[in-house]
């Protein structure tokens, strides 16, 4: 029966899901046109003018995480998998002690727009910032995968769309959209952009959470054993094991994708460019304060959603749904509201991708314009007007890449994915901010050599891993490359990053700057000589 409705009825009604869509659409992009009349400065552009509240960025700063891997991908990972997909949320959830106790407040001090701000303040700054700039652009083309995919098998699912072509047109069509996002509205516009999703995606997966429990007599038990009775794991959907196995190498792989999950979030380059937003340290802590609240609240939904769709669905309907794994929460929207609710979940399923895309897309293209423009290209001397123009045009080119990427991508597990851009973040970037911030010795080879050991090996391990080829869930599933044996680099890359910045500094002969540092731990402590 479940299969059925997965084959004929998921769709719902089409007219409805798009209709609501639009809306939101409309809605939001009269919001953007509103806030971009306000973008006369560079500082307007990028960080919105340092003018929103702890309260406000925080929202805005989960809705930039809360993506279509957390909303698609971790509610189907739980219906077909179980209790190791859970555990992307854990490790998610469990990372932002590392923003909040490490990163936030000192980078907010430090920087003024990009992470190469941080990582090039005491460093020679053309090599560092194009360094800087490289990592940023990399880390966000593999996001943007994520989010480009979800919304292929999204559509797939939406408007009964089960062609190649048919889907790649419509990411073209939320390619486009999203860059027009960026264009228009710059952070301000995307900022509001993300608090209005944040909010619908909190209301819509707790109704969802709500009605699912009350459905079962208030018994989440009762979930549990309806789900394992449907699936074909049986009692071991409720164990670990069911998507890594038990094997030892399955247990290094699981090991190496939590380092990924824990580290990967205080690195990614849209997530730290949020602390900009903020007028001071303060709100910057509030603001990981009040993410990681609505992050919970959010989590604690998924877990109930997750469990609900296999026991309402089964996993077997959702994985021959189109989207695969992806459908979960979209076939239990169905499967209990109807055509309706289905409407209002692929809303709000758009509103994460589209928005979350925005985002990335205005840090990929404001590192380029920042670090690599005007600070390497005119050695700093580029006037605003010729940088947003250069970071608009940069943001057509990213947003081209991303839909090439998720056409390519379509139909994999969104947050297997974002897994494999949080790895690469840590690994470029984590170090770096972490030696830069904390130790005095620490100099521009250092931070070259742990920017690019990083960054380098991630992307190899990557590539020559079973994420990417033989093995059944690879992106390319007919050919095989791979030497690799984990699908996540990061318990190689993540450490090997350190101990590279770690020799380029011990063995270079580069001194660092030591009044520099001194005005930089001085800057980071107290944020006096920070923008304000």
């Amino acid at each position: 029966m479940t299969v059925q409705i997965a084959a004929e009825e998921t769709t719902g009604s089409p007219l409805i899901n798009v209709s609501v869509f639009v809306v939101f659409v409309l809605i939001t992009l009269f919001i953007v046109y509103k806030a971009t009349t306000r973008n006369q400065t560079a500082a307007d552009y990028y960080a919105a003018g340092s003018a929103f509240s702890g309260v406000q960025n925080g929202i805005a700063l989960s809705g930039d995480f809360l993506s279509a891997a957390s909303f698609l991908g971790i509610s189907g990972a739980i219906a077909v998998h179980g209790y190791d997909g859970f555990l992307y949320s854990v490790g998610w959830l469990v990372a932002w002690l590392v923003a909040l106790l490490l990163v936030g407040e000192r980078l907010r001090n430090t920087g003024r727009f990009t992470v190469g701000d941080v990582m090039a303040y005491r460093m020679k700054q053309r090599p560092v910032r194009a360094a800087a700039a490289n990592a940023t652009l990399v880390i966000t083309f593999f996001y943007m995968l994520a989010q480009m995919a979800g919304a292929g098998g999204l559509i797939a699912l939406l408007l009964n769309v089960h062609s190649k072509g048919g889907q790649a047109l419509v990411i073209t069509g939320v390619g486009l959209v999203m860059v027009f996002y960026v264009l228009v509205g710059g952070m301000k516009g995307t900022t509001w952009v993300q608090i209005i999703k944040a909010g619908l995606l909190l209301i819509c997966v707790t109704f969802m959470s709500v009605f699912i429990i009350g459905k079962f007599g208030f018994s989440f038990s009762a979930i549990l054993d309806q789900a394992a009775a449907g699936s074909p794991l049986g009692k071991s959907l409720l164990e670990p094991g069911g998507w890594y196995g038990d094997g030892a190498m399955d247990k290094l792989d699981f090991v190496s994708l939590s380092l990924a999950l824990v580290l990967g979030i205080s690195s990614l380059p849209h997530v730290l460019m949020r602390f900009y937003t903020v007028p001071n340290a303060k709100e910057a802590r509030r603001s990981v304060v009040w993410c990681s609240w609505s992050m919970f609240l959010f989590y604690l939904g998924i877990l109930v959603v997750g469990y609900g769709a296999a026991a309402l669905v089964g996993p077997d309907a959702i994985l021959e749904a189109p989207g695969g794994e992806n459908s979960a929460a979209p076939l239990l929207a169905f499967k209990i509201g109807g055509a309706v609710l289905l409407g209002i979940v692929a809303a709000v399923a758009f509103a994460t991708i589209l928005a979350v895309v925005a985002g990335l897309t205005l840090t990929a293209s404001a590192s380029f314009a920042h670090d690599v423009y005007a600070n390497v290209i005119r050695e700093g001397k580029a006037d605003a007007r010729s940088e947003i123009r250069v970071a608009r045009l940069t943001a057509i080119a990213v947003g081209f890449l991303a839909i090439i990427g998720g056409i390519v991508t379509n139909g994999q597990n969104v947050a297997f994915l974002v897994s494999l851009a949080l790895a690469l973040a840590a690994s470029a970037n984590l170090s770096t901010i972490l030696y830069t911030l904390y130790w005095k010795r620490f100099n521009t080879t250092g931070t070259l050599w742990s920017i690019y050991g990083g960054l380098g090996s991630g992307l190899i391990l990557i590539l020559f891993s079973p994420a990417i080829s033989g093995s059944s869930t690879a992106i390319f599933k007919d050919v095989d490359f791979h030497w690799f044996p984990l699908t996540n680099p990061g318990i190689v890359s993540i450490p090997l990053s350190f101990l590279c910045g770690f020799l380029g500094t011990v063995l270079s002969k580069d001194p660092a700057d030591p009044e520099r540092q001194a005005e930089m731990e001085v800057r980071a402590l107290t944020g006096i000589g920070s923008k304000v």
